[in-house]
């Protein structure tokens, strides 16, 4: 499968094709995110990596920002293109990321 497209994400965000399961709920929940901030990371984030041989999906790593412009990374995947699965959310921290939350430290 080729690389994921952020344009498609989007679309599928746009008209709410979207899988949310229990479990990311939980993990939600858990650090403070909400699918607000989930939806408006992928609506205007990038991808800056992928996971070809991610299972049950090929995924990618989404950096954007929440409702509040806090940096925010989403992990998502698309099954077969007809919704953004997403995985799971979090607030990147600096011990493990650069400045810009692009880029992972050595050792990462």
């Amino acid at each position: 499968m080729d690389a994921i497209d952020i344009t498609a994400l989007h679309k599928l965000v746009l008209n709410k094709q979207i899988l949310w399961t229990e479990h990311l709920a939980l993990r939600l929940h858990e650090r403070g995110i909400k699918r607000a901030d989930v939806i408006a990371c992928i609506e205007c984030g990038e991808i800056i990596e992928h996971y070809p041989d991610e299972k049950p999906f090929p995924s990618c790593l989404v950096l954007g920002a929440s409702v509040s412009g806090e940096a925010l990374h989403v992990v998502c995947g698309l099954d077969t293109g007809v919704n953004c699965y997403v995985v799971t959310a979090y607030y990147p921290s600096m011990d493990k990321w650069e400045a810009d939350f692009k880029t992972r430290k050595a050792g990462e």
